[in-house]
């Protein structure tokens, strides 16, 4: 059977480096306080003149790079975000156009945090269906875009950010011992919109809105949610708990981060952890922090890597794949 195999990795991180302290003459909070409840040390904000597609080209531009390809050897981008450029057109036919690409097609997907897992999934049938051979999937986001600036419970968390992978089409013997990706598993319920939104819209008021968290209730579903999604999809591709290389989570809070490794028995040496450095990049996250494991050396051929993330929706899912 055909599988859907990681070729390359690329990332993407604004110029400008944020450090808690920022916040501390604006808001009522420290830097302690923003480490201890969430272990974000800084996080990156992107230019005045720059998009959520300037950054996903470069994320593009680097996972080309590192799979050794061409932007014509692509036949589709995938993008997630939450904050594009426009209403429309989409941010990937604006990846697609600052690639060069003059063939292939491109779509955006929007499930918030998860969107990235989504935009694998869908990558990964295409690539399945033959659809597709290669496929760029990238996570972009700036979502200092849609901070409410006095609100310290939200805008402390968020950085902007794009991280990218090349999939491949590959043959595999339909086994668990097949590299590229193995399961996918996804998941929503719109009765907890409440939880995580965007106060703005289109269709609304006419605006792009601010992000509106209730973070205790998040915090209770993440850890849940996420921790039994993984374990689905391990179950779907046949690979047992203690067969797991790498998690590679969704890095919105450490304190999630830790109790979801802990559900999985899993040390957090076999934690890829970026949140200090980065915040939460929403959808940018889970490719932001492959690719920077990637480019450490750390993920070896035939490694197990699970990753997972829940957003607003609540809409959440994982993926498990062969390195």
């Amino acid at each position: 059977m055909r599988r859907a195999i990681v070729r390359g990795t690329g990332h993407y991180l604004p110029e400008r480096v944020v450090e808690n302290s920022w916040f501390e003459d604006k808001l009522d909070t420290t830097d302690a306080w923003i480490r201890s409840r969430t272990g974000i040390e800084r996080r990156h904000f992107a230019a005045d003149d720059q998009g959520t597609s300037d950054l996903g080209i470069a994320a593009a531009k680097a996972a080309l790079a590192n799979a050794g390809l061409q932007a014509d050897d692509i036949d589709a981008v995938i993008v997630a975000t939450s904050t594009p450029d426009y209403t429309f057109p989409s941010v990937a036919t604006m990846v697609q156009a600052g690639l060069g690409m003059t063939r292939g097609f491109a779509f955006d997907v929007q499930a918030v945090c998860a969107g990235f897992i989504f935009a694998l999934s869908n990558a990964d049938a295409m690539i399945r269906s033959g659809q597709a051979d290669r496929m760029l999937v990238i996570g972009a986001e700036t979502f200092t875009r849609i901070m409410d600036w006095t609100d310290r419970g939200t805008c402390v968390l968020f950085g902007d950010g794009a991280g990218a992978l090349v999939l491949e089409a590959a043959e595999g013997a339909g086994t668990a011992e097949d590299r590229g990706i193995l399961a996918t598993d996804l998941n929503s319920d719109g009765k907890y919109r409440d939880l995580l939104y965007v106060d703005g819209g289109v269709a609304t008021t006419g605006t792009a809105g601010h992000l509106r968290m209730q973070g205790n209730l998040v915090f209770r579903h993440a850890v849940e949610k996420l921790a039994a999604t993984a374990h689905r999809a391990l179950e779907k591709a046949g690979i047992p708990e203690d067969g797991v290389d790498w998690l590679v989570p969704h890095q919105a809070n450490l304190r999630i981060i830790e109790a979801t490794a802990k559900r999985m028995n899993l040390p957090l040496e076999k934690v890829v952890l970026t949140v200090a450095d980065h915040g939460n990049t929403s959808a940018a996250s889970i490719p932001l922090a492959l690719s920077v494991a990637n480019s450490e050396g750390r993920f070896q051929p035939g490694q197990i890597v699970v990753a997972e993330a829940i957003g607003g929706g609540l809409a959440w899912g994982s993926v498990v794949l062969r390195w």
